[in-house]
Order: C-alpha cells, then sequence, then structure tokens
C-alpha cells in the first residue's frame, strides 16, 4: 500500500470514528439525567429500563475501538514515512490512542456491569454506585482527558514537524489538548453533577470530551480523503 491509499485508509476510518462517537448522543439521552450519581437505587432501576440500550452502547464503542485503533496505526505509519527521525512521535500517537481506548474500555465492562447485575430483577444499589462512581473519572472525566490531550497534542506536533496535514489542523489539535487540560482539575470540582458545569460529571467537561476531537477528526478525514499527494522521506 503506498503512503496515498493509506492516507485514504486514514481518512475514512477518521470519518468512522466521528460517525459512531457521535451516533451514540441519542442513546445517551434515553437515560435519566436526573438521576443523581450517588443514589445506588435510582441508577440500578434506570439501567434496568435501558439496559438493551447500553449494550448498544457498548457495541458501537467496540466498533468505535476499532476504526480507531486502525486510524491511529495508519496515522502513525504516514508520520515514520515523511520524517523517519520523528518516529518517536508516531509511536507516541499510536501508544496514546491505545491507552485512550484501553482506560475506556473499562468504562464500558463498569457500565455492562451495572445493566447486568439488574437483568433478574433484583439489581444491588451497592454495585451500581459504585461502578458508576469507578467510570466517572473515565467517561468524559480528568483520566480521559489526560490521555486525550496527550493524543491531540502528539497528532498536532507532528503535524508541524511533518507537514502530512495542512497547520491549520495542527492548531485545531492543539486547541483540543489545550481544552482537555483545563478540564483535569474538574475532578476538584465538588459532587459531580450533570447539572454543574465544572465537575467531575458536569456539561462543561462532557462537551469537550467529545466535540474538540470530534472536530479534528472531521477535518483531518476530509483532508485525507481529498488529498493528491503525500510527503515520504524520498520527497526530502
Amino acid at each position: 500500500m503506498n503512503d496515498l491509499k493509506t492516507y485514504r485508509v486514514c481518512g475514512w476510518f477518521a470519518l468512522a470514528f466521528v460517525v459512531l462517537a457521535l451516533g451514540q448522543f441519542p442513546l445517551y439521552s434515553m437515560g435519566d439525567a436526573s438521576v443523581s450519581f450517588y443514589n445506588g437505587a435510582a441508577i440500578a432501576q434506570d439501567y434496568a429500563r435501558i439496559h438493551a440500550i447500553v449494550f448498544l452502547r457498548i457495541l458501537l464503542d467496540i466498533g468505535l475501538y476499532i476504526v480507531s485503533m486502525v486510524f491511529a496505526a495508519a496515522f502513525s505509519h504516514l508520520i515514520k514515512r515523511a520524517r523517519s527521525e520523528y518516529g518517536w512521535v508516531g509511536t507516541l500517537v499510536f501508544g496514546a490512542m491505545a491507552v485512550w481506548l484501553g482506560v475506556t474500555l473499562v468504562a464500558n465492562s463498569m457500565e455492562g456491569g451495572i445493566a447486568l447485575d439488574t437483568l433478574k430483577g433484583n439489581a444491588d444499589p451497592s454495585v451500581a454506585r459504585t461502578l458508576t462512581q469507578g467510570m466517572l473519572l473515565i467517561y468524559n472525566g480528568s483520566i480521559a482527558f489526560g490521555i486525550t490531550g496527550l493524543f491531540l497534542g502528539a497528532a498536532g506536533y507532528a503535524t508541524f514537524v511533518t507537514e502530512i496535514l495542512p497547520k491549520w489542523t495542527g492548531w485545531l489539535a492543539y486547541a483540543g489538548a489545550i481544552l482537555c487540560a483545563l478540564c483535569i482539575p474538574a475532578m476538584f470540582g465538588g459532587p459531580a453533577d450533570f447539572r454543574g458545569f465544572y465537575n467531575a460529571g458536569g456539561w462543561g467537561p462532557l462537551i469537550v470530551a467529545n466535540f474538540p476531537d470530534a472536530i479534528w477528526f472531521v477535518a483531518v478525514g476530509v483532508y485525507m480523503i481529498r488529498v493528491r499527494g503525500a510527503p515520504s522521506d524520498s520527497d526530502r
């Protein structure tokens, strides 16, 4: 596969990432947003009602993780091809994506555990509350922000040093990384509450967790699909 074909693969998988990520928003809206993260009985009751939706979200996430790893592998390859001396940046991009997805898999497992515990109709409220608290810092939380910010920062840096993408996409990546960094301290923002702006479950970090990276993936995906040439070691 030549570099131009790798660009195409990278582009299509970037857009697939966005479709699978943002396509889950209607499914998340089916949960009861008024349920407190500290009310185990209410959490269990809500998960019993939407357990099939929870499993569907996890299924879509599995697809998301697969396309993300293909994208990261192809993007890392292009970095190394364009400037071999910056191969370590390509490795960092791939590693950051792998860790990003790895910690999110843990959150998926916790969420799935809550749904599974409700299937016989005798869910334990303490299980629901414990697993919910366990995934708050991962789903749209400080742990995810640290790793997502690392991925975007590394991708932005790779853009500037290799020129495999337009510089404006590098600035988009840097902006996303900065927003992620600003949201890491949200875990100190008091009790987790979706109605609050800046806390472990607030709507401010929720927006930052989903849209800056999606905007970058859309921009990169469209450019890579439309690109007419690809830089490589032979060009430099």
